[in-house]
């Protein structure tokens, strides 16, 4: 069984513009025993796990797997010679007890369940997890639970993409952060260089889960976003009132993870409007948050 142990210190940095490493041997096993490609970046290990298969559409708008459906795990190495893994999956209504029972039946612990979105069919959940332990066992442990994922029937209601572009830099300049472009879908990630937190010795960064971001798509004229926000818990009001202030709809405020000092506070939001209103409304929500 993997023991969850207390965080020590919180440490995040962007996810954007990491060069890319060389996969480390004990790594390219993890990677063979889950079946899936991963990238090694800012000494972690990332595995997708998209959501294809889930033809989502939210209040009527047929979205694209980048939007928000893109399950991940991620590993590092703690100095210690023990892995931290953590991850996010993305579930069908009907996946969600199977992946948790085969999940905390192999010793991975789940931290977190909540929603993403309003208004979307067919339902979509979002699975927290998290483990320690060497690379070769948490792989081995987790890979069950993945076996189950992608078995879901499940179809979306009738719904129209958005057609049309976005200007991305003009995205990217109200922000106040580059994104990067996947698909139909431009994605700005950001980090919180002001937070400082470790687990296992090893640093836990954006790529490890904790990160401010904000996904768009459609036109410059007909746009949606949806994102979350990573806060401090003296920051979630200010974080609310910004993005209502903006019309943007909030749909969850949770955790991720247990055990954290200080305490992260994870909020998600969607909107639809022009692409300037909803970054203005994104830059809004982000300069609430403490800068470094």
């Amino acid at each position: 069984m993997f023991r969850l142990l207390p965080f020590l210190v919180l440490i995040l940095t962007s996810a954007g513009g990491a060069a890319a490493q060389d996969v480390p041997d004990d790594y390219k096993a993890v990677l063979a025993t889950l079946g899936r490609p991963g990238d090694f970046k800012q000494n972690v290990l990332k595995v997708n796990i998209p959501r294809g298969d889930l033809k989502v559409s939210i209040a009527g708008v047929a979205t694209p797997t980048p939007f928000g459906f893109g399950g991940w795990v991620a590993f590092t190495h703690g100095p210690g010679g023990m892995d931290v893994m953590m991850g996010d999956l993305v579930l069908a209504e009907d996946e969600v007890n199977p992946v948790m029972s085969a999940l905390l039946d192999n010793g991975i612990e789940v931290t977190a369940l909540h929603n993403h979105f309003l208004h979307e069919t067919p339902r979509v959940f979002y699975m927290h997890v998290h483990a320690h332990g060497s690379p070769q066992d948490i792989a081995t442990h987790l890979k069950p639970a993945l076996a189950l994922i992608g078995k879901a029937t499940a179809a979306g209601t009738a719904a129209q993409p958005i057609t049309g572009r976005l200007d991305t830099d003009a995205l990217a300049k109200a922000v106040g952060t580059p994104g990067e472009q996947n698909g139909d879908v431009y994605k700005i990630t950001i980090g919180r260089a002001d937070l400082d937190l470790r687990e296992m010795g090893a640093p836990i960064n954006a790529r490890m889960g904790l990160n401010t971001w904000a996904a768009f798509y459609g036109s410059d004229a007909d746009a949606v976003v949806a994102g979350d926000v990573a806060m401090l818990e003296g920051e979630v009001t200010n974080v609310l009132k910004a993005l209502r202030s903006h019309g943007i709809e909030v749909v969850a405020i949770h955790h991720h993870m247990i055990g954290t000092r200080p305490a992260v506070i994870f909020l998600h939001y969607w909107g639809r409007g022009p692409a300037a209103s909803l970054a203005a409304g994104v830059r809004a929500a982000v300069d609430q948050l403490a800068k470094p």
